[in-house]
Protein backbone atom coordinates (compact mmCIF):
# COMPACT_ATOMS: atom_id res chain seq x y z
CA UNK A 1 0.00 0.00 0.00
CA UNK A 2 2.95 2.35 -0.30
CA UNK A 3 5.50 3.34 1.50
CA UNK A 4 3.84 3.69 4.05
CA UNK A 5 0.33 2.48 4.34
CA UNK A 6 -2.29 4.81 6.22
CA UNK A 7 -2.75 0.85 8.16
CA UNK A 8 0.63 1.21 9.07
CA UNK A 9 0.14 4.70 10.41
CA UNK A 10 -2.87 3.86 12.26
CA UNK A 11 -1.63 1.00 13.83
CA UNK A 12 1.77 2.70 14.74
CA UNK A 13 -0.83 5.48 16.85
CA UNK A 14 -2.94 3.01 18.15
CA UNK A 15 0.22 0.86 19.67
CA UNK A 16 1.94 4.39 20.24
CA UNK A 17 -1.14 4.85 22.92
CA UNK A 18 -1.39 1.69 24.20
CA UNK A 19 2.37 1.75 25.55
CA UNK A 20 1.76 5.50 26.76
CA UNK A 21 0.50 4.19 29.94
CA UNK A 22 1.28 4.67 33.75
CA UNK A 23 0.92 0.76 34.21
CA UNK A 24 3.64 -1.77 33.22
CA UNK A 25 0.71 -3.65 31.58
CA UNK A 26 -1.04 -2.85 28.58
CA UNK A 27 -4.48 -2.15 29.73
CA UNK A 28 -8.01 -3.30 27.42
CA UNK A 29 -10.72 -0.85 26.21
CA UNK A 30 -12.10 -2.71 29.21
CA UNK A 31 -9.96 -1.42 32.00
CA UNK A 32 -11.92 1.88 30.93
CA UNK A 33 -10.77 5.07 29.60
CA UNK A 34 -7.05 5.99 30.45
CA UNK A 35 -5.27 9.27 29.69
CA UNK A 36 -2.69 8.58 26.04
CA UNK A 37 0.74 9.61 25.93
CA UNK A 38 3.15 9.04 23.19
CA UNK A 39 6.03 7.69 23.50
CA UNK A 40 9.30 6.83 21.37
CA UNK A 41 8.79 3.85 19.03
CA UNK A 42 11.06 0.91 20.18
CA UNK A 43 12.24 -0.20 17.19
CA UNK A 44 13.16 -3.43 18.20
CA UNK A 45 9.10 -4.12 17.24
CA UNK A 46 9.95 -3.84 13.88
CA UNK A 47 11.83 -6.70 13.18
CA UNK A 48 10.95 -9.10 10.15
CA UNK A 49 7.49 -11.22 11.13
CA UNK A 50 7.67 -14.91 10.69
CA UNK A 51 5.04 -16.72 8.81
CA UNK A 52 3.19 -19.67 10.96
CA UNK A 53 4.26 -22.57 9.21
CA UNK A 54 1.29 -24.68 7.68
CA UNK A 55 2.15 -26.96 10.21
CA UNK A 56 0.72 -25.01 12.63
CA UNK A 57 -2.27 -26.57 14.51
CA UNK A 58 -4.05 -23.52 14.19
CA UNK A 59 -3.65 -23.37 10.41
CA UNK A 60 -4.99 -27.04 9.48
CA UNK A 61 -8.00 -28.73 8.45
CA UNK A 62 -9.61 -29.98 11.53
CA UNK A 63 -13.32 -30.65 9.68
CA UNK A 64 -14.24 -33.41 7.52
CA UNK A 65 -15.96 -33.72 4.08
CA UNK A 66 -17.70 -30.78 3.66
CA UNK A 67 -18.03 -29.46 7.49
CA UNK A 68 -17.77 -25.71 7.63
CA UNK A 69 -14.92 -24.34 8.35
CA UNK A 70 -13.53 -20.58 7.88
CA UNK A 71 -16.78 -19.22 8.93
CA UNK A 72 -16.86 -15.66 9.05
CA UNK A 73 -19.73 -12.92 9.96
CA UNK A 74 -20.10 -9.61 7.84
CA UNK A 75 -22.34 -6.93 7.94
CA UNK A 76 -24.75 -5.99 5.22
CA UNK A 77 -25.66 -2.18 4.93
CA UNK A 78 -28.27 -1.63 7.56
CA UNK A 79 -28.26 -3.06 10.68
CA UNK A 80 -31.12 -5.42 10.25
CA UNK A 81 -29.02 -7.95 8.05
CA UNK A 82 -25.89 -9.71 8.02
CA UNK A 83 -23.97 -12.11 5.89
CA UNK A 84 -22.63 -15.50 7.27
CA UNK A 85 -19.71 -17.08 4.95
CA UNK A 86 -17.83 -20.70 5.00
CA UNK A 87 -16.05 -22.99 2.87
CA UNK A 88 -17.03 -26.57 2.79
CA UNK A 89 -14.89 -28.92 1.04
CA UNK A 90 -10.22 -28.80 0.76
CA UNK A 91 -8.91 -27.02 -1.84
CA UNK A 92 -6.79 -28.15 -4.66
CA UNK A 93 -3.45 -27.35 -6.38
CA UNK A 94 -1.88 -28.54 -8.99
CA UNK A 95 -1.58 -29.01 -12.91
CA UNK A 96 -4.68 -31.08 -13.74
CA UNK A 97 -7.24 -30.07 -11.20
CA UNK A 98 -11.05 -30.59 -11.15
CA UNK A 99 -13.11 -27.75 -8.91
CA UNK A 100 -15.49 -29.35 -6.45
CA UNK A 101 -18.91 -28.34 -7.57
CA UNK A 102 -21.42 -25.99 -5.43
CA UNK A 103 -24.51 -28.12 -6.53
CA UNK A 104 -23.62 -30.68 -4.19
CA UNK A 105 -23.88 -28.84 -1.01
CA UNK A 106 -26.20 -26.23 0.45
CA UNK A 107 -25.97 -23.14 1.15
CA UNK A 108 -27.86 -22.92 4.71
CA UNK A 109 -28.01 -20.51 7.77
CA UNK A 110 -30.62 -21.33 10.90
CA UNK A 111 -30.60 -19.09 13.28
CA UNK A 112 -32.80 -17.07 16.31
CA UNK A 113 -32.41 -14.82 19.01
CA UNK A 114 -29.98 -16.04 21.95
CA UNK A 115 -31.81 -18.31 24.37
CA UNK A 116 -34.53 -18.89 21.98
CA UNK A 117 -34.40 -21.76 19.13
CA UNK A 118 -33.39 -21.60 15.77
CA UNK A 119 -36.54 -21.41 13.98
CA UNK A 120 -35.42 -18.82 11.60
CA UNK A 121 -33.31 -20.21 7.93
CA UNK A 122 -32.26 -18.50 5.18
CA UNK A 123 -30.32 -19.68 1.94
CA UNK A 124 -27.70 -18.54 -0.30
CA UNK A 125 -25.38 -18.85 -2.72
CA UNK A 126 -21.53 -20.65 -3.52
CA UNK A 127 -19.10 -20.50 -5.93
CA UNK A 128 -15.68 -21.99 -6.34
CA UNK A 129 -12.84 -19.84 -7.47
CA UNK A 130 -9.57 -20.54 -9.25
CA UNK A 131 -6.32 -18.64 -9.52
CA UNK A 132 -4.57 -19.65 -13.02
CA UNK A 133 -0.58 -19.41 -14.22
CA UNK A 134 -0.36 -20.24 -17.66
CA UNK A 135 3.45 -21.08 -17.47
CA UNK A 136 5.58 -24.36 -17.50
CA UNK A 137 6.22 -25.45 -13.88
CA UNK A 138 3.81 -23.33 -11.90
CA UNK A 139 0.93 -24.94 -10.44
CA UNK A 140 -2.52 -23.33 -10.55
CA UNK A 141 -5.35 -23.64 -7.61
CA UNK A 142 -9.15 -24.37 -6.91
CA UNK A 143 -10.64 -23.34 -3.95
CA UNK A 144 -13.05 -25.68 -1.87
CA UNK A 145 -17.05 -24.07 -1.70
CA UNK A 146 -17.47 -20.78 -0.72
CA UNK A 147 -20.68 -20.05 1.02
CA UNK A 148 -22.21 -16.74 1.26
CA UNK A 149 -25.89 -16.16 3.03
CA UNK A 150 -27.33 -12.84 3.79
CA UNK A 151 -30.08 -13.05 6.90
CA UNK A 152 -32.66 -10.23 7.09
CA UNK A 153 -35.27 -9.02 9.31
CA UNK A 154 -33.23 -8.75 12.59
CA UNK A 155 -33.54 -6.36 15.44
CA UNK A 156 -30.73 -3.95 16.49
CA UNK A 157 -28.20 -4.38 19.03
CA UNK A 158 -29.76 -8.14 19.44
CA UNK A 159 -27.41 -11.05 20.27
CA UNK A 160 -28.08 -14.09 17.95
CA UNK A 161 -27.01 -17.57 17.44
CA UNK A 162 -26.82 -19.43 14.33
CA UNK A 163 -25.39 -22.49 12.31
CA UNK A 164 -24.13 -23.00 8.39
CA UNK A 165 -24.18 -25.36 6.66
CA UNK A 166 -26.19 -28.42 4.87
CA UNK A 167 -28.45 -29.92 7.03
CA UNK A 168 -29.22 -32.29 4.73
CA UNK A 169 -26.28 -33.88 4.53
CA UNK A 170 -25.50 -33.34 7.96
CA UNK A 171 -22.82 -31.35 7.66
CA UNK A 172 -23.30 -28.62 10.24
CA UNK A 173 -21.46 -26.04 12.10
CA UNK A 174 -21.50 -25.89 15.49
CA UNK A 175 -23.26 -22.90 17.47
CA UNK A 176 -21.79 -19.44 16.91
CA UNK A 177 -23.11 -16.33 17.79
CA UNK A 178 -23.09 -12.62 16.70
CA UNK A 179 -24.51 -9.13 17.86
CA UNK A 180 -26.43 -6.71 15.23
CA UNK A 181 -25.23 -3.02 14.91
CA UNK A 182 -27.13 -0.41 17.10
CA UNK A 183 -30.29 1.31 15.10
CA UNK A 184 -28.81 3.23 12.37
CA UNK A 185 -29.05 6.72 14.60
CA UNK A 186 -26.49 9.40 15.47
CA UNK A 187 -26.97 8.31 19.33
CA UNK A 188 -26.43 5.07 18.92
CA UNK A 189 -22.91 3.29 18.55
CA UNK A 190 -20.78 0.55 18.45
CA UNK A 191 -18.94 -0.07 22.06
CA UNK A 192 -15.61 -0.95 20.62
CA UNK A 193 -14.58 -0.96 16.79
CA UNK A 194 -11.26 -2.32 15.45
CA UNK A 195 -9.36 -1.13 12.91
CA UNK A 196 -6.35 -3.13 11.86
CA UNK A 197 -4.25 -3.46 8.62
CA UNK A 198 -1.92 -5.33 7.42
CA UNK A 199 -2.50 -8.46 9.45
CA UNK A 200 -0.75 -11.38 7.35
CA UNK A 201 -0.72 -14.63 9.27
CA UNK A 202 2.60 -14.54 11.48
CA UNK A 203 3.39 -15.36 15.29
CA UNK A 204 2.51 -11.01 15.48
CA UNK A 205 -0.75 -11.61 14.17
CA UNK A 206 -1.26 -14.38 17.11
CA UNK A 207 -0.65 -11.27 19.22
CA UNK A 208 -2.83 -9.23 17.84
CA UNK A 209 -5.91 -11.40 17.01
CA UNK A 210 -5.40 -12.14 20.75
CA UNK A 211 -5.57 -8.88 21.70
CA UNK A 212 -8.35 -8.16 19.63
CA UNK A 213 -10.27 -11.11 21.25
CA UNK A 214 -9.87 -9.55 25.29
CA UNK A 215 -11.25 -6.33 24.15
CA UNK A 216 -14.45 -8.01 22.72
CA UNK A 217 -14.95 -5.42 19.63
CA UNK A 218 -18.31 -4.87 18.49
CA UNK A 219 -16.58 -4.79 14.80
CA UNK A 220 -13.13 -5.36 13.18
CA UNK A 221 -12.08 -2.97 9.77
CA UNK A 222 -9.83 -4.93 8.02
CA UNK A 223 -7.81 -2.08 5.97
CA UNK A 224 -6.42 -4.22 3.28
CA UNK A 225 -3.07 -6.53 3.07
CA UNK A 226 -4.70 -9.53 4.09
CA UNK A 227 -3.46 -12.76 4.06
CA UNK A 228 -0.07 -12.35 2.07
CA UNK A 229 -0.10 -14.78 -0.37
CA UNK A 230 1.15 -12.83 -2.99
CA UNK A 231 4.75 -12.92 -1.19
CA UNK A 232 4.64 -16.74 -2.40
CA UNK A 233 5.20 -19.12 -5.36
CA UNK A 234 2.72 -21.52 -6.29
CA UNK A 235 4.81 -24.08 -4.54
CA UNK A 236 4.56 -22.72 -1.10
CA UNK A 237 8.36 -21.13 -1.27
CA UNK A 238 8.26 -17.59 0.59
CA UNK A 239 9.97 -14.57 1.43
CA UNK A 240 9.53 -11.31 2.87
CA UNK A 241 10.87 -9.66 -0.56
CA UNK A 242 8.86 -11.07 -3.44
CA UNK A 243 10.92 -8.89 -6.06
CA UNK A 244 14.13 -9.77 -4.43
CA UNK A 245 14.02 -13.05 -3.78
CA UNK A 246 11.85 -14.36 -6.99
CA UNK A 247 13.09 -11.38 -9.55
CA UNK A 248 13.06 -13.79 -12.53
CA UNK A 249 9.30 -15.49 -12.07
CA UNK A 250 7.23 -14.52 -15.38
CA UNK A 251 4.01 -13.31 -13.24
CA UNK A 252 3.82 -12.47 -9.97
CA UNK A 253 3.00 -15.71 -8.17
CA UNK A 254 0.83 -16.01 -5.38
CA UNK A 255 0.54 -19.40 -2.69
CA UNK A 256 -3.17 -19.27 -2.48
CA UNK A 257 -3.43 -21.80 0.56
CA UNK A 258 -1.96 -19.59 2.44
CA UNK A 259 -5.78 -17.81 1.79
CA UNK A 260 -7.22 -21.06 3.46
CA UNK A 261 -4.63 -20.79 6.31
CA UNK A 262 -5.51 -17.50 7.76
CA UNK A 263 -9.26 -17.99 7.16
CA UNK A 264 -9.15 -20.74 9.69
CA UNK A 265 -6.72 -18.92 12.10
CA UNK A 266 -9.44 -16.13 12.12
CA UNK A 267 -12.63 -18.02 12.54
CA UNK A 268 -12.35 -17.96 16.11
CA UNK A 269 -12.85 -14.07 16.03
CA UNK A 270 -14.78 -13.38 13.08
CA UNK A 271 -17.49 -16.59 13.29
CA UNK A 272 -18.81 -14.22 16.03
CA UNK A 273 -17.58 -10.58 15.42
CA UNK A 274 -18.44 -9.03 12.49
CA UNK A 275 -15.73 -8.35 9.70
CA UNK A 276 -15.38 -5.28 6.62
CA UNK A 277 -12.62 -5.43 4.54
CA UNK A 278 -11.29 -3.74 1.72
CA UNK A 279 -8.66 -4.45 -1.20
CA UNK A 280 -4.98 -3.54 0.01
CA UNK A 281 -2.21 -3.84 -3.02
CA UNK A 282 -1.43 -7.70 -1.31
CA UNK A 283 -4.82 -8.29 -2.95
CA UNK A 284 -4.33 -7.75 -6.64
CA UNK A 285 -2.88 -11.27 -7.59
CA UNK A 286 -2.88 -10.86 -11.02
CA UNK A 287 -3.44 -14.16 -12.80
CA UNK A 288 -4.30 -15.43 -16.12
CA UNK A 289 -5.94 -12.93 -18.57
CA UNK A 290 -5.21 -9.95 -16.29
CA UNK A 291 -7.74 -11.26 -13.78
CA UNK A 292 -7.41 -9.32 -10.24
CA UNK A 293 -8.58 -9.30 -6.70
CA UNK A 294 -10.51 -12.62 -7.53
CA UNK A 295 -9.51 -14.00 -4.74
CA UNK A 296 -10.34 -11.14 -2.01
CA UNK A 297 -13.99 -11.31 -4.02
CA UNK A 298 -14.73 -14.34 -3.29
CA UNK A 299 -13.88 -15.52 0.13
CA UNK A 300 -15.52 -12.42 1.67
CA UNK A 301 -19.11 -11.18 1.60
CA UNK A 302 -19.83 -7.12 0.85
CA UNK A 303 -22.91 -5.04 0.64
CA UNK A 304 -21.71 -3.92 -2.67
CA UNK A 305 -25.88 -4.01 -4.27
CA UNK A 306 -27.31 -3.30 -0.83
CA UNK A 307 -24.94 -0.24 -0.50
CA UNK A 308 -25.77 0.49 -4.29
CA UNK A 309 -22.35 -0.36 -5.66
CA UNK A 310 -21.20 -2.09 -8.45
CA UNK A 311 -17.59 -3.53 -7.05
CA UNK A 312 -16.35 -5.11 -4.23
CA UNK A 313 -13.14 -2.59 -4.52
CA UNK A 314 -15.56 0.23 -2.32
CA UNK A 315 -19.10 0.03 -0.47
CA UNK A 316 -20.74 1.31 2.38
CA UNK A 317 -22.43 0.67 5.16
CA UNK A 318 -23.98 1.49 8.39
CA UNK A 319 -22.89 0.79 12.17
CA UNK A 320 -25.29 2.47 14.46
CA UNK A 321 -24.68 6.51 13.71
CA UNK A 322 -21.66 5.94 11.83
CA UNK A 323 -22.13 5.68 7.94
CA UNK A 324 -18.88 3.72 6.63
CA UNK A 325 -17.54 4.19 2.86
CA UNK A 326 -15.00 1.54 2.24
CA UNK A 327 -12.99 3.29 -0.74
CA UNK A 328 -10.14 1.00 -1.91
CA UNK A 329 -7.16 2.65 -3.37
CA UNK A 330 -7.05 0.30 -6.57
CA UNK A 331 -9.92 1.69 -8.19
CA UNK A 332 -10.43 4.29 -11.42
CA UNK A 333 -10.67 7.76 -10.14
CA UNK A 334 -11.24 9.44 -13.28
CA UNK A 335 -14.53 11.48 -13.38
CA UNK A 336 -15.10 10.02 -16.75
CA UNK A 337 -14.73 6.39 -15.20
CA UNK A 338 -17.97 4.82 -14.68
CA UNK A 339 -16.02 2.93 -12.28
CA UNK A 340 -16.92 5.29 -9.31
CA UNK A 341 -19.90 7.61 -8.66
CA UNK A 342 -20.38 9.34 -5.64
CA UNK A 343 -24.05 9.16 -6.38
CA UNK A 344 -23.83 5.03 -6.17
CA UNK A 345 -23.14 4.87 -2.61
CA UNK A 346 -26.00 5.38 -0.75
CA UNK A 347 -25.13 8.05 2.52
Amino acid sequence: MGLVSVSEIVLFLLFSLSLGIVSKEIPTTLDGPFKPVTVPLDKSFRGNAVDLPDTDPLVQRTVEGFEPEQISVSLSATYDSVWISWITGEFQIGDNIEPLNPETVASIVQYGIYGLPMTHQSVGYSLVYNQLYPFEGLQNYTSGIIHHVRITGLKPNMLYQYQCGDPYLQAISDIHYFRTMPVSDPKSYPSRIAVVGDLGLTYNTTSTVNHLLSNHPDLVLLVGDVSYANLYLTNGTGSDCYSCSFPDTPIHETYQPRWDYWGRYMEPLLSNVPIMVVEGNHEIEQQAENQTFVAYSSRFAFPTEESGSSSTLYYSFNAGGIHFIMLGAYISYDRISPSLDHNHLHC
